[in-house]
């Protein structure tokens, strides 16, 4: 995507997802705003926020995840990282999850009807890092759900990750309390 199409992607994800799939307690203002104002959310150099994406991948029973121990936040969360050019979200999130975990056989749960709507868009505080001179700010993460063969190795991207490992899917509640409550209505 362009600049300016990545703006009118964004833009278009954001009102489908208030329209089809946002519960009444997600805050998403922020985000309405920095689109609005014209910010470059497709850039981490953006303040207060930026997009990143993120892959939930859960095993086809949807009684496992896929975690990643996180160097930088130092716990364990889903595959994921700032946006990177791809012809859709849904492909930047994929790109992040085969990176952070060598993830294979990865697969756009049908939710997702083939289309790029996010499972959940989570805007989040993240701490600042002073090797940056990164202030904390926010991600705007767009989260896509994808499902794996548990059996299949995996490969830990150790510049970024310590490692990786397939959870009980109640490890969601942890860190992505709205995909897990979202993939509870699922099953």
């Amino acid at each position: 995507m362009t600049p300016e199409t990545f703006a009118l992607a964004l833009s278009d994800r954001l009102a489908r997802y208030r329209a089809e799939v946002a519960s009444p307690d997600e805050y998403l203002s922020l985000l309405a705003w920095q689109i609005g104002a014209g910010h470059r959310l497709d850039l981490r150099e953006t303040m207060p926020g930026h997009v990143t994406t993120s892959a939930i991948i859960v095993s086809p029973d949807h009684r496992q995840v896929l975690l990643i121990d996180h160097i930088t936040i130092g716990r364990w969360l889903q595959p994921g990282g700032h946006y990177e050019p791809a012809p859709a979200f849904a492909l930047s999130a994929e790109r992040e999850a085969v990176e952070e975990t060598g993830v294979t056989g990865l697969a756009l749960h049908p939710w997702h009807r083939e289309g790029d709507l996010p499972f959940v868009i989570d805007s989040h505080d993240v701490p600042g890092k002073a090797a940056r001179q990164e202030p904390p700010h926010v991600h705007h993460d767009l989260q896509y759900l994808f499902t794996a063969d548990p059996g299949t190795p995996l490969v830990a991207q150790l510049d970024e990750v310590h490692a990786t490992r397939w959870a009980p899917i109640a490890a969601l509640t942890d860190f992505a309390p709205k995909a897990a409550h979202r993939l509870a209505q699922l099953t």
